[in-house]
């Protein structure tokens, strides 16, 4: 059986991009099962699939967090990897499917859950907003602040790679992480790639009209809006959408390319520079020198 992925919404499962394509396990949070239904829902992913790896993104509750570490430390198992991502929830999503695609490939589990660092580094997440007044995921200038409550003000906002806020129509800045003109727009990849959208409250067919042309997307599909969606962006006047590489065989080269190395805590295969499963990193911290100085000059010469 494949590396089982595993996330803690089933939002975060996207429809299978082919048949071949897996779906992921929904560990359930706290709020619908106790801590022995975890344990057993748990124990029994490990018992069908070897491991299990679970991406855990940082906006996840306290209490569901808790809880996967709490299950993973009372099963004593190091084959359970708790993979944090800071994407916003559709690109969340988009990533949670790579992985789901690299599960049936042959990489080992350790390569699969360190793989998830590498390939959010070519996800494009973003959203098209009815305000920013609220948004605290990235900067946002005080103009645009002030301009957020203009009447029928839009603004497109990057949250990864790299912030990026835009405010559409606008001949001035844009107040945020860049300015920006009236024909501005987020910079977007320059590779192949698939567009997801989500809308929320925002009638708007930009992403569609504007933003899938220019970024010169191969394909357009429209999903459900996660659930976690507005409160990440802090509005529910939006249209949420995320880029990323939708082929096996590219996705594959990808990982297949980077040199894979043997974690010297757990023995796990990784790439990269950090465990997926014990997060210990590639190498180990500098051992202190005696006599050394506190500072980042030279270590002083020891006394005879």
């Amino acid at each position: 059986m494949p590396t089982a992925i595993a996330v803690t919404s089933a939002d975060l499962m996207l429809p299978a991009p082919d048949r071949h394509t897996p779906a992921a396990a929904v560990l359930r949070p706290p709020a619908q099962l106790d801590l022995e239904g975890s344990l057993a829902e748990t124990a029994a992913l490990l018992e069908r699939h070897g491991h299990v790896v679970a991406v855990v993104p940082s906006w996840l509750p306290v209490t569901t967090v808790r809880r996967l570490h709490t299950v993973r430390a009372i099963l004593e198992s190091d084959r359970i990897a708790l993979v944090g991502t800071d994407l916003p929830p559709l690109g969340a999503a988009l990533l949670v499917r790579q992985l789901r695609q690299l599960s049936v490939c042959d990489f080992s589990p350790g390569v699969i859950a360190s793989a998830a660092r590498l390939l959010s580094h070519y996800i494009y997440a973003g959203a098209l907003l009815g305000s920013v007044a609220k948004l605290d995921r990235i900067p946002v200038g005080l103009k645009a602040h002030a301009k957020s409550w203009s009447p029928g003000a839009q603004f497109a906002v990057l949250a990864h790679p790299e912030p990026h806020l835009v405010r559409l129509g606008s001949s001035g800045g844009g107040g945020g992480a860049h300015g920006a003109g009236a024909a501005a727009l987020p910079p977007g990849p320059g590779f192949a790639t698939h567009l997801l959208f989500a809308r929320g409250q925002l009638a708007s067919d930009w992403v569609t009209a504007e933003l899938a042309p220019a970024w010169q997307v191969q394909g357009v599909l429209e999903n459900p809006l996660p659930a976690d969606s507005p409160a990440w962006w802090a509005t529910g006047k939006l249209v949420e959408f995320a880029a990323a590489i939708p082929d096996i065989a590219m996705l594959y080269q990808l990982v297949a390319s980077v040199r894979r190395e043997q974690c010297r805590w757990c023995g796990a295969e990784l790439i990269g520079d950090r465990c997926g499963f014990c997060a210990a990193p590639l190498v180990a911290p500098p051992a202190a020198v005696p006599g050394a100085r506190s500072g980042n000059g030279p270590a002083s010469r020891p006394r005879s």
